[in-house]
């Protein structure tokens, strides 16, 4: 019994020391919001690897029936994995969402 209890023991020891040591959370350097009564809205925040989001939305035509769409504005820049800098812009309304960036591929004319 002491055996098997021992070896249970070193078991764990070894998988506890040998597993991938945990990484660092990213932290939040700075982060904003704000939501309004009419619908509109403010969103942004900025992360310590780099990453940088803004967004803002509003509601366009309030109390029309049918024709009542949220549109939000917004961009995200970041870094690949590859080292590039990666930085979109975006429009999504009652048309989809519409992305903007020099690193998307473009249709030939």
């Amino acid at each position: 019994m002491k055996v098997v209890i021992f070896l249970v023991a070193f078991v764990v020891i070894v998988a506890v020391t040998t597993a991938a040591p945990a990484e660092e959370p990213i932290p939040i350097l700075k982060q904003d919001a704000e939501v309004n009564f009419d619908g509109s809205y403010h969103s942004s925040y900025e992360t310590g690897n780099g990453i940088v989001v803004n967004e803002e939305g509003v509601l366009k035509n309030p109390g029309v029936e049918n024709l009542e769409a949220e549109e939000v504005h917004g961009s995200f820049s970041y870094t690949s994995p590859e080292g590039q800098h990666i930085y979109l812009t975006y429009l999504a309304n009652e048309n989809g969402f519409q992305p903007s960036g020099d690193h998307l591929p473009v249709a030939p004319l």
